[in-house]
């Protein structure tokens, strides 16, 4: 018995790698991507067993009567599509070396939500919870919008970002201007926080209970801020009259 499972693994691992080669068989499809129409030769088998957005659109064609190989992608970016490529032969996304290098590995994430690819989904999901990880860092107020703008509810980059920016927000002695005006904004994008920390459990003794504690801290807090405003008012007035500030008349 022991050595006919032994057989039977190498027959599945050997059949995998049959499986693979064959991907690289001659049929080939030609696909144009971006506004200056790059054209992109690339093995039919493969794209369409990586994705099934492909599978749909080439197999499905062959059974009509009149079959295509071409497909265009005139929205997508030459160089994200290039990173896809990357992957699509080797199955490996390229870590970013810099903040700017998320721009195309979220664009590539979105390709592989649209092209209904989840083993590419995964790998840059851990690419980029890895740049934040790795660079002691949290999303940037762009990077959460251009994901909410381009990604339904669902979208397994949405809940990452808004995890790491709940935890943010949390940890934060005040909200950064920046996201106290987009939260005001995007309900959306609030509500996602707000049940994300919820989803965490705190224990409730750690939570402030206002109906333990005096009222005077509320009343002194709401003071605080609006002098704050009031201040930050007063400078931005001196500087629309060409002042130099609230002392700029100080010796």
């Amino acid at each position: 018995m022991a050595s006919e499972r032994s057989s039977s693994t190498v027959g599945s691992a050997s059949g995998r790698e049959r499986a693979l080669h064959e991907l690289l068989s001659r049929d080939m499809v030609d696909i144009y991507v971006g506004s200056e129409n790059t054209h992109w030769v690339l093995h039919e088998k493969l794209i369409c067993h990586r994705s099934r957005f492909f599978r749909n659109i080439f197999y499905h064609q062959r059974r009509g009567a009149n079959k295509s190989t071409v497909y265009g992608l005139p929205d997508e970016d030459d160089a994200s599509f290039k990173l896809f490529v990357g992957w699509l032969y080797s199955e490996r996304v390229p870590a970013p070396k810099e903040e700017k290098d998320l721009a195309q590995l979220l664009d590539l994430y979105l390709m592989a939500e649209k092209w209904e690819i989840k083993k590419l989904v995964l790998e840059v999901l851990d690419a980029v919870r890895n740049w934040y990880h790795s660079t002691d860092t949290m999303p940037s107020l762009r990077r959460v919008q251009y994901i909410y703008s381009n990604t339904e509810g669902e979208s397994p980059m949405r809940s990452l970002l808004v995890s790491l920016v709940a935890r943010m927000l949390l940890l934060d002695e005040r909200m950064p201007e920046h996201w106290e005006k987009a939260l005001r904004q995007n309900g959306q994008l609030a509500v996602d926080i707000i049940m994300c920390v919820q989803g965490w459990k705190f224990e409730p003794e750690k939570i402030p209970d206002a109906r333990e504690e005096s009222v005077l801290p509320i009343v002194e807090g709401v003071e605080e801020e609006v002098a704050m405003k009031k201040e930050d008012e007063d400078n931005q007035l001196d500087w629309s009259r060409g002042g130099l500030g609230p002392h700029d008349n100080d010796d």
